[in-house]
C-alpha cells in the first residue's frame, strides 16, 4: 500500500522539469561535467551510431562478397554449360574433323609432286592435240615458289574451231590434278577455215620437295615484331 501511494504522489511535472533542467547551460567541451541524464543520453547515441556505423561496414563487406559468390557462380555455370556443350557435340566434331581430313587429302591428291609434273604438261597437251586443236605456243613459265606449294604458269596459245576449243576447256578442268585457265582471250585467225585463235596463261600447282620448303623457310621476310637474326660469327660457317 505504501509504494502505491508513493506512485500516486510522483510528481510528473516537477521530474520534467528537473529532467530539462539537466539539458539546459550545457557545456560541450566538458561532457564529464554534465547532470546523469545528458551523459547517459550521449552514451546512449553514441553507442547508438557506432552499432549502426558497424552494421552498415559489416554488410556492405557482405554485399562485396555476395557479389563475388554471384560473379564466380555465373563463371562456373558458363564453363560448366561450354564443358557439357562441347562433351554433347564431341562426336559430331570427331566426324567433321574427319570430313576435313578427307577432303584436305583429296586436295593433296590433286597436286602432284616435282617429278609429276612432266606428265601432267603431256595431259595439258594431249587434251588439246586430242581434240583437234593446233599449238601454236606452249611455254611454261618461271616456278613461283609460295608457302607450301609451287606455282607453274604456261603460255599457250591454239587454233581451232570454238566448239573444239571448248571441250579443250572442259577436259582441263576435268583433270585429276588442279589446272586453271587465265586471262583466256579468243579472236579469230587469218585462216580461211574460219578457226579462232585460244590464248591464255594455264596454271598449275605441285608440292614442295624438302629441300624447297627449306629454302622458302629460310628466305622468307621475317614476321612483324620477330626479332632480326643474329649473324654468325665471323670464321663460322
Amino acid at each position: 500500500m505504501a509504494s502505491l501511494q508513493s506512485i500516486r504522489s510522483f510528481d510528473f511535472a516537477q521530474f520534467q522539469e528537473k529532467l530539462v533542467a539537466q539539458f539546459q547551460d550545457l557545456d560541450p567541451k566538458d561532457p564529464s561535467s554534465w547532470p546523469p541524464a545528458p551523459r547517459y543520453g550521449l552514451f546512449l547515441l553514441t553507442t547508438i551510431g557506432m552499432v549502426v556505423m558497424l552494421w552498415f561496414v559489416w554488410l556492405s563487406g557482405y554485399d562485396d562478397t555476395l557479389k563475388l559468390k554471384v560473379e564466380e557462380e555465373e563463371k562456373f555455370k558458363k564453363s560448366y554449360t561450354e564443358k557439357l556443350t562441347k562433351a554433347v557435340n564431341l562426336e559430331t566434331l570427331i566426324k567433321q574433323r574427319e570430313q576435313v581430313q578427307q577432303y584436305v587429302t583429296q586436295l593433296e591428291k590433286q597436286l602432284p609432286s616435282k617429278a609429276e609434273m612432266d606428265a601432267l604438261l603431256s595431259d595439258i597437251n594431249q587434251a588439246g592435240v586430242g581434240n583437234n586443236l593446233q599449238f601454236d605456243l606452249f611455254r611454261p613459265g618461271q616456278v613461283v615458289i609460295k608457302d607450301y606449294y609451287a606455282e607453274l604458269p604456261i603460255s599457250i596459245k591454239i587454233n581451232g574451231k570454238y566448239h573444239d576449243i571448248g571441250t579443250f576447256a572442259s577436259e582441263i578442268a576435268k583433270l585429276s590434278r588442279i589446272v586453271t585457265l587465265n586471262n583466256m582471250t579468243i579472236s579469230p585467225s587469218n585462216r580461211p577455215d574460219g578457226s579462232l585463235i585460244f590464248e591464255s596463261t594455264a596454271k598449275t600447282f605441285r608440292y614442295l620437295d624438302k629441300d624447297e620448303i627449306a629454302s622458302a623457310s629460310k628466305n622468307a621476310p621475317p614476321k612483324p615484331g620477330s626479332p632480326p637474326a643474329t649473324p654468325a660469327p665471323k670464321g663460322e660457317k
